[in-house]
């Protein structure tokens, strides 16, 4: 559980200095995926092992709610 935790405080820290390899646009720290997320271009990048895979290909498209979803299966929202 504090391993968590550390994975989060250091993309917080490591987010504030990335910028997306597509977009060149901040990112900002999804603790419930544990993700990097792009909301320049709705991409998502993840976060293994604490290390931010910020390789485009590595990267995925999050689908925005339509009117007849929730809000709830929107990433990070």
């Amino acid at each position: 559980m504090v391993r968590a935790s550390i994975v989060v405080e250091i993309s917080r820290t490591l987010s504030e200095i990335l910028v997306c390899p597509l977009s060149k646009q901040p990112l900002r720290v999804c603790e419930k995926s544990n993700s990097l997320i792009s909301d320049a271009i709705g991409v998502s990048f993840p976060i293994i092992d604490g290390i931010p895979c910020l390789v485009p290909k590595d990267g995925k498209i999050i689908e925005t709610p339509t009117d007849d979803d929730s809000l709830d299966t929107k990433q990070c929202a």
